[in-house]
């Protein structure tokens, strides 16, 4: 069956997965979902009528979120997605497109903004990071011209850099028709200064990304949420896919948000432990392993590939192989993990690259 001419050279996205003992691949939460609150979740999707269609704008849990995160939102600065994929998607295709604002795209970065921007007819700005990985921001504010929807991811996928929230409302505040989206997914495991919420009601153009995936353990249940002007979240909502967030993900989602400080006790864990990875990795020879305020680490090591393909196939160790992106060239995205995981990666880095 003929494709349209325009995505015949697509690939599928690939998240690179296979079989292992220790999965620190995907940057998920690997300590889990804490029991009692899993057990609460369990009783509240059983509580669900599944006869019926979900509430199609997940107002409970629209309000929910709003209360939770503060800075005087409302439901109104909310929408629920299923995960912050479809989020990415529609709001290139609601505010980008052939006829719409170009996409300003700070590499190396998430590789699904490009995607989303081939698939919705954006055209797209490639601004380069620094050689530490940080945002250019000279290069950006030189790269808005006539406007743009720029995303600035912090922590950045797959370095673990911020911004500067203060920078962030001076590059909104000099650009007011363009559209600056922060994709918060790891900054939990970040300062709580750091996060860029407080400016979506004090910047009617920045709007804020956020997930149950990554430190909310449901990576499996597909959820996330964008906080926004109204008048955003009003163009999200002109073109999503109704009824896109199950009753099953509401339910869980509105459980996790009311028990937030459950998973605080994991949280605090990962990230000790990656500021000691990061000094153990960063002490075998040869390895260099970036900072990070995300819940995993960059690591450079000569002949990456090679050494991905070994912790693999000879350990069980599955991580992230970034080699082959311009810019990260002979570098590693590994999961932070349990102490176990973390100890287990380490000495297996540190044998082979001492063979």
């Amino acid at each position: 069956m003929p494709m349209r001419q325009s995505f015949r050279d697509f690939a599928p996205y690939d998240p690179g997965f296979t079989p292992v003992d220790v999965l620190l691949s995907a940057n998920e939460n690997t300590y889990g979902v804490p029991a009692p609150v899993q057990q609460l979740m369990v009783q509240a999707v059983a509580n669900q009528a599944f006869n019926r269609y979900p509430d199609p704008m997940s107002n409970a849990l629209r309000d929910a979120i709003a209360s939770w995160q503060g800075h005087g939102l409302t439901r109104g600065n909310v929408c629920v997605s299923n995960g912050g994929d479809e989020l990415l998607f529609n709001l290139l295709l609601a505010f980008g497109g052939p006829d719409g604002m170009p996409l300003i795209n700070c590499i190396p970065t998430f590789s699904v903004y490009k995607l989303y921007a081939q698939l919705t007819g954006t055209p797209c700005v490639d601004v380069p990071r620094t050689a530490d990985f940080d945002v250019d921001t000279q290069a950006v504010e030189a790269a808005m011209g006539n406007g743009g929807i720029v995303v600035l991811t912090s922590p950045n996928n797959p370095t673990g850099n911020l911004v500067d929230p203060v920078w962030v409302q001076r590059l909104a505040h000099a650009n007011p028709t363009s559209l600056i989206l922060v994709d918060e997914a790891y900054i939990e495991f970040a300062s709580p200064q750091a996060s860029c919420t407080s400016l979506v009601t004090a910047c009617r153009n920045v709007a804020c990304l956020r997930t149950f995936s990554k430190a909310f353990c449901l990576a499996g249940v597909r959820c996330g949420y964008l906080l926004a002007d109204p008048a955003v979240i009003d163009g999200l909502s002109a073109v999503r896919q109704p009824y896109s967030v199950d009753v099953a993900a509401q339910a869980i989602a509105q459980v996790a948000v009311e028990h937030a400080e459950a998973f605080q006790p994991a949280i605090r864990a990962i990230m000790a432990s990656r500021d000691e990875a990061i000094a153990r990795i960063g002490a075998i020879p040869g390895c260099v392993a970036y900072p990070s305020d995300a819940n995993f680490i960059l690591v450079r090591v000569p002949h990456a590939h090679q050494v991905w393909c070994q912790l693999r196939d000879c350990c069980s160790i599955l991580v992230r192989d970034f080699s082959s992106t311009p810019g990260l060239e002979d570098c590693l995205r590994i999961t932070v993990g349990t102490p176990e995981e973390n100890d287990r990666v380490i000495a297996a880095l540190a044998q082979i690259v001492k063979e």
